[in-house]
């Protein structure tokens, strides 16, 4: 008689947790970065990494905080125990702006003062009664040399989320740049401090331009786009199957991977951790990371620019642009990379420069992105919910026709002033994208300009045992009736032959004049 093994002993999640202290004085789930910090303090002193929100950055700052502390107990069978030199220890100086949101300058200008006050108490430095408690630069400069002088090691300094101050007043481009001067005013200090530092680290979301930010911090080295970095923060496939083996029992290994793998830096691919713990902990698929920051402004600037949203599983990027942006030169690309809501697909060398052709990390981004673009471009997020639901249903059920009088009762619901007081509607793709939001909304396989031997098809999606090829035109540039014939023409549908699945295929015609769809021509090819 067999006898089933044992269960793997369980461990507390560490969700939200932030400090290793806790982490790993609480017995959690540890996924071992120490190894890789310590490559790259021995790699160099200054550098910035961006990373989308709730990746981790905090616990990796805390990190490099206890090495250079020298708290060995915390590393004790970690990679960092035999490598680390424990009888050197440094003054670490850490700034956050992670909690709350600030609302002006001054506010800015408190909380910095908030933070060297707190560093000067931990280090037991006094501030000199000379130094203007107003100046905060050079509050910085002298806690930085006092911490050297007095404590006998070049000191340390950690900045964690160092962007959020701009990113949380971006719908105020004054404000944003009142913030972005302070900030600037702030680390400027850094480079004049060479002497007296060891180590610099800075991370958040954004990279702003060296020229509106870090003026004049030109050994700050940028590792976002740096390979060997690539899982610096997140969990890898080796992490998911080895630290959190015992998680796995009960939930679908390739629908984890689905649902929350694929951000890639030039290098290993990794999961958000957030979403990995809550679905371990829930034990159910669900869009954690996108609820915790549904972005209202990314939406509406895709919204406000008329970004074909088909595009935006397959942006082609340069490295410059991917990498900057600033407060009066925000494209949308950037931000979109830069939050998370894209990542990196495939890299291609071309004389002087990197090009990046960029993708969807994970159906949890591809499908809640899609479903806010929906929601924004209908201007009722109720009726967004309703449609969805139908559509699902009439994918499962095969009912082509059922699909055309969903789309035509949608658009002929959207009230004419809406159109005519609303920008997305006058741009030719804008049905075209409200089409192909609702089916990536679902999490679909959709092949968007899906390439076959004779020409590309407008999209493909794969639903409910079925092959539905769409092809769309507008009928005032093109003839009616041109959409379904130009399937047949050219024999898109033979792509997919092979899979034994019910062809549909469909012309879709729009009319820019009656604002619906006039034409909707459907062949279906039986198995």
């Amino acid at each position: 008689m067999s006898v089933a093994a044992p269960a793997l002993p369980r461990k507390k999640l560490p969700t939200g947790i932030q400090t290793l202290a806790k982490l790993r004085g609480e017995d959690c789930y540890y996924v071992d970065k120490s190894g890789m910090a310590i490559d790259l303090i021995e790699s160099g002193s200054y550098f910035f990494l961006s990373r989308p929100r709730r990746f981790g950055k905090s616990l990796l700052v805390d990190t490099f905080k206890e090495l250079f502390e020298g708290n060995r107990a915390l590393f004790e069978g970690l990679a960092a125990e035999t490598r680390w030199d424990w009888s050197r220890r440094h003054p670490v100086i850490r700034i956050s702006f992670a909690d709350g949101m600030l609302k002006s300058r001054a506010e800015l200008d408190r909380r910095i003062q908030s933070n060297l006050r707190r560093n000067r108490a931990a280090l037991g430095l006094p501030r000199p009664a000379d130094i203007d408690p107003d100046d905060t630069a050079d509050d910085l400069a002298d806690l930085i040399e006092q911490a050297h002088l007095t404590l006998g090691a070049p000191a340390v300094v950690l900045v964690d989320e160092y962007d959020k101050p701009i990113l949380d007043n971006l719908t105020d481009p004054a404000r944003a740049v009142e913030m972005r001067d302070g900030l600037r005013n702030l680390y400027s200090v850094l480079k004049g401090a060479d002497p007296h530092l060891k180590f610099v680290f800075l991370t958040g979301v954004s990279k702003f331009s060296k020229v509106s930010i870090f003026s004049g911090l030109n050994q700050l080295v940028d590792i976002t786009l740096d390979p060997r970095w690539s899982a610096l923060c997140g969990y890898t496939d080796e992490d998911i199957d080895t630290v959190f083996a015992p998680e796995l029992p009960g939930l679908d290994r390739e629908e984890i991977r689905r649902w929350y793998n694929g951000y890639n830096w030039r290098g290993t691919s990794v999961y958000n951790p957030f979403d990995v713990l809550r679905l371990f902990d829930r034990r159910e698929f669900h869009p954690y990371w996108f609820e915790t920051g549904t972005p209202t402004f990314l939406v509406n600037l895709l919204a406000e620019r008329r970004i074909f949203t088909p595009d935006l599983g397959r942006i082609v990027a340069s490295e410059a642009l991917l990498s900057t942006f600033d407060v009066d030169t925000m494209q949308p690309e950037a931000l979109l990379f830069q939050a998370g809501y894209l990542t990196i697909g495939q890299v291609r060398a071309i004389p002087g420069r990197m090009e990046f052709t960029l993708k969807y990390p994970n159906l949890e981004v591809e499908a809640s992105l899609n479903d806010s673009l929906l929601k924004r471009y209908m201007g009722d997020a109720a009726a967004s919910e309703a449609q969805i639901s139908r559509l699902w249903r009439v994918l499962q059920a095969g009912d082509v026709a059922a699909l055309r009088e969903l789309f035509h009762a949608f658009f002929a619901s959207i009230p004419s002033d809406w159109y005519r007081n609303s920008p997305i509607a006058q741009f030719e793709g804008y049905w075209a994208s409200v089409f192909y939001s609702h089916f990536a909304a679902l999490g679909l396989d959709i092949r968007v300009e899906d390439s076959t031997n004779k020409g590309r098809i407008d999209m493909t999606v794969l639903a409910g045992g079925a092959v539905w090829v769409f092809e769309f035109k507008v009928v005032e540039l093109v003839p009616q009736g041109k959409a379904l014939a130009q399937i047949r023409d050219r024999g898109y549908a033979d792509k997919y032959r092979g899979r034994g699945e019910p062809i549909h295929l469909i012309g879709v015609e729009f009319s820019r004049v009656d604002r619906n769809i006039v034409g909707f021509e459907v062949e279906t090819l039986a198995v």
